[in-house]
């Protein structure tokens, strides 16, 4: 009995609070690593950097490098402002093709071996994450529209 009180309890909290958490997590998230992008501090750099010159070539790394930590931290501020959610969540989407794309297109950057990921690799996998907790704030505006 006493366990489905505290359960109900936290199912209200978690009703009341979970949109705003998701947002504010979104926002920490990509607005940090924007920023530790833009103060030239993110260690994701190198991986970038090997992106850069399979794709696009090393001479476009400074400008494409910049243009990603600004648009990280534009999809953060956007993701605090409700209006801006559904534009927030398609660029997200457009971000992660890019962010991971070198599961595939610099594999010796992100993979071991088979299904067995580097530290880099880990942290584009964990990305996942971020799509559905995306999703689910996307889902939930539509709901809340109805």
């Amino acid at each position: 009995m006493y366990i489905n009180k505290i359960n109900q309890s936290f199912a209200k909290l978690a009703q009341k609070s979970y949109l705003p958490s998701a947002r504010l997590a979104l926002f920490a998230i990509y607005f940090w690593f924007g920023l530790l992008k833009i103060l030239d501090l993110s260690p994701a750099t190198p991986l970038a950097r090997a992106l850069v010159n399979k794709t696009i070539g090393a001479s476009a790394f400074d400008t494409s490098f910049m243009l990603l930590a600004v648009s990280e931290c534009v999809i953060g501020i956007l993701f605090l402002l409700p209006k801006f959610t559904r534009l927030a969540v398609y660029l997200l989407l457009a971000h992660m093709a890019i962010v991971c794309s070198p599961l595939f297109l610099v594999p010796s950057m992100a993979w071991d071996s088979f299904l067995v990921p580097t530290l880099e690799g880990q942290y584009i996998i964990k990305n996942l994450a971020l799509i559905a907790l995306a999703l689910t704030v996307f889902v939930s505006l539509k709901a809340r529209k109805k």
